[in-house]
């Protein structure tokens, strides 16, 4: 077990990733407080009050801060929310000395106001980085004009309301300042309502009209600064910034809801807004503070024209309202297409996990920023075999539950994707392998867990490939990467992680080299078949040949089975490769019957893999060749590994169309895999072939369960009325014990390696039997 394994092993499983609550819990209770504290006061100390405002500004800098540091959000709403924390930072620094300053010198609040200030200009900022939609020359005056009526208007009744209720006390410059800031702040207002109605705006169009808030205190700041009492004054500057604080943190909580509903199509913003009537309404008010002026400056005959001025502007202000609904009802089914659409481009609709466009953008957005980041990528094991035996119904929903465990043991700030088929990926925003490692482990321990699939128990056990992103990786390599090393998993035994080193792309980049000479080979003949001779232990005689493939490559010259064979395998050349044996040993076979007539032997053994036992004109093609060839299927043993048979439906099928042929099969390498009773009732197996890391032991006294393994693969061959063959025969003791255990059949370097045909010719005249058994 790795060390991360072991850590694993003593630490929690990761919670399931859920909205952060308790920023918004203490916002909440922070305003409750000041707002219970203010109902209290009496002329008592004010420090209690102001201390609401640091604790709400930590809360919001919390709650905006768990969006922006969520690799899973897309990067316009994590800079959005990310420059919504700074300005927390700030107009928490600035409440702190409200607080600390509460009941001294009153000259320092204007040292106060300049982080709050700086807190504000981050505020535009995140307005700023905003992506809009593509707006023409006539949307760009409209905005401009709806900015202009509202600030208009706002200095109208500034100028003509607010002024005149304003106390002597107040001084011009306060006036002035806080009408500035007033009218600034309704603009605010159309430019958040904007950004909440664009189908451009990545930010939850709720979580904006929340942030709303923050104007409004800023008006009803202004206007009590003006013409408020003390009173008024006093709550407005006690509640002004836990308010504040608290849209923030209920905006940061609504966006990150909206966010985790991974399973749902996300619902279009709505153009149905009161934003969208704010220039209306500025000329509405506009239009009463005409006529209450007029009223008391002017003659009856001028009121009813400026009256009647304002009823016809009325009358274009309700004809605009109703075309604008009717838009907004117009438009609402396009964005919805446009959201749904957006939607499934980016997640898959079996798992509702982010697909693998958007975890290829989330991981290149990461590293085009120099940022920290690691790939797992998992890959079912075997889950092939559960669609060919239960359905694709049951394998979807496997994947589906697949996928919610994945969620469930990622991180806040991890994303979790299915890039296709039974491969998934998660992204992980760490650089330190032994993190990495950590987290494959727990995914690993977390699959091993059954799932209960309807009626079913699966277990769906997985391979991971590790990889840390390197300086200058792009998301395609550091993708290729960990499916290098999820391959290496798998070849070290499945259920397993393994880590990307480089030397795992060298052999990658040597297997594909060879893979591509492999192909040349089989065009250019240079492959040819070597035959090992398969004896009688009882009489010394030859009783059949196995067909072994060899490559002399020119440049290389002999090239192992063990370098090849996997290569081929891997890349489907095996089909091709197994072909040409197939054909090559059949014709062989059949000059020597031509030849030597009855001193020839009667069958040859040839090797099959799974993959052309999947083929589905297999069966076709062996028919083919035997008719071509002039040999009948008893002169053909087909040999097959137990994974082969267990390698799904349709090769059963295959295999069971082969014995109906009259091909006779061999399970090779028995003994080191699945091997049950139930297997070789199943598979019409003719000859079962102990593999050599049985006969090796064999003579071994000590070594009592190799011993005992290849006795009974003898008496369970008797018993079934099977051929049993024992490979790998290296000394005249081995091959006694085996004669003595019931082995009636052999091959191995003891009795002859393999030969080109012209040597196993010679051999073969010599000491063949009359009639075979294999």
């Amino acid at each position: 077990m790795s060390p991360a394994d072991k850590r694993v092993g003593r630490r929690r499983a990761a919670r399931p990733a859920r909205p952060g609550v308790l920023p918004l819990v203490l916002a909440l209770l922070t305003v409750t407080w000041v707002v219970g504290w203010l109902v209290v006061y009496d002329g008592g100390p004010l420090m209690p009050g102001y201390a609401g405002g640091p604790v709400a500004m930590v809360a919001a800098f919390l709650a905006c801060r768990r969006i922006g540091s969520m690799i899973v959000v897309p990067r316009p709403i994590r800079g959005f929310w990310r420059l919504f924390s700074h300005a927390a930072i700030c107009l928490g620094i600035g409440s702190v000395g409200a607080f600390a300053f509460a009941n001294n010198d009153p000259g320092l609040s204007p040292y106060m106001a300049v982080p709050t200030m700086l807190g504000v200009v981050m505020v535009v900022l995140a307005f700023l980085r905003l992506p809009v939609e593509r707006r023409s020359l006539l949307r760009w005056a409209q905005l401009m004009l709806d900015g202009a009526t509202v600030a208009v208007a706002g200095a109208l009744i500034y100028w003509y309301v607010v002024f005149d209720l304003a106390t002597a006390a107040t001084s011009t410059l306060t006036r002035n300042g806080a009408a500035v800031t007033g009218v600034g702040s309704l603009i605010a207002l159309v430019v958040i309502g904007r950004a909440a109605m664009s189908p451009a705006s990545a930010v939850d169009s709720v979580s904006l009209r929340i942030l709303t808030v923050a104007p409004l205190v800023a008006v009803a700041t202004t206007v009590l600064l003006i013409a408020g009492g003390d009173t008024g004054r006093l709550i407005i500057s006690v509640l002004g910034v836990p308010l504040v604080g608290a849209a923030m943190a209920l905006a940061a909580y609504r966006q990150e809801v909206v966010l985790r509903r991974t399973a749902a199509t996300p619902a279009a913003s709505s153009s149905r807004s009161i934003y969208n009537a704010l220039p209306l309404v500025a000329v509405i008010a506009t239009a009463a503070l005409v006529i209450t002026v007029s009223a008391r400056q002017l003659g009856w005959h001028q009121r009813v024209v400026i009256i009647g001025a304002v009823l016809i502007a009325a009358f274009v202000v309700a004809r605009q309202l109703l075309g604008l609904r009717a838009n907004a009802r117009m438009l609402a089914g396009i964005r919805r297409q446009q959201a749904e659409l957006e939607h499934l481009a980016m997640h898959d609709p079996l798992t509702g996990l982010a697909n693998r466009a958007r975890f290829g953008a989330v991981l290149g957005e990461r590293l085009d920023a120099h940022r920290s980041a690691s790939v797992l990528l998992v890959d079912i094991d075997d889950f092939k075999m559960v669609n060919d035996t239960m359905g694709h119904a049951v394998g979807d929903q496997l994947l589906f539950e697949v996928a919610q465990r994945l969620r469930h043991h990622s991180a806040v700030s991890h994303l979790p994707s299915r890039l296709g088929g039974d491969e998934f990926a998660v992204l992980l925003d760490v650089d330190d392998p032994a993190e990495a490692e950590e987290a494959a482990a727990r995914i690993l321990a977390a699959l091993a867990v059954p799932f209960r699939v309807g009626e079913h128990q699966l277990l769906a056990h997985a391979s991971i490939g590790v990889a840390l992103a390197g300086q200058g990786d792009n998301a395609d390599e550091v993708l290729r990467n960990a499916d290098i090393a999820m391959y290496a998993a798998k070849a070290s035994g499945k259920a397993s992680w393994a880590r990307f080193e480089p030397r795992m792309h060298s052999e990658v980049v040597n297997h594909a080299r060879l893979g591509s000479e492999l192909h040349n080979a089989i065009i250019r003949h240079e492959l040819e078949l070597a035959y090992q001779p398969v004896f009688d232990l009882v009489t010394g005689l030859m009783a059949g040949a196995e067909a072994l493939v060899r490559w002399r490559h020119p440049v290389r010259g002999l090239v192992s089975p063990a370098d090849f064979i996997p290569v081929a395998e891997r890349s489907g050349l095996i089909v091709p490769l197994g072909s040409w044996v197939l054909r090559e040993a059949c014709e062989q076979l059949a000059k020597w019957h031509a030849e030597y007539g009855a001193a020839a032997i009667r069958s040859i053994n040839v090797n099959v893999a799974a993959r052309q036992l999947r083929e589905s004109g297999f069966v076709d093609e062996v028919a083919a060749v035997l008719s071509d060839t002039g040999l009948i299927p008893a002169n053909l043993v087909l040999e097959v590994t137990e994974s082969s048979v267990l390698d799904g439906r349709q090769v059963r099928d295959t295999l069971q169309a082969l014995h109906e042929l009259g091909v006779r099969l061999a399970l090779d390498d028995f003994g080191t895999g699945q091997s049950s009773l139930s297997l070789l009732r199943a598979f019409p197996v003719d000859v079962l072939k102990l593999d050599k890391s049985f006969v090796d032991g064999i003579c071994d006294g000590e070594d009592r369960g190799r011993l005992a393994v290849a006795a009974a693969v003898a008496q369970l061959a008797e018993y079934l009325d099977l051929y049993a063959v024992a490979e790998g025969i290296e000394t005249a003791a081995q091959a006694e014990r085996l004669r003595e255990m019931g082995y009636r059949l052999g091959q191995g370097y003891f009795m002859a390696k393999p030969l080109p045909p012209a040597e196993m010719a010679e051999l073969m005249i010599r000491t063949v039997l009359p009639v075979t058994a294999a």
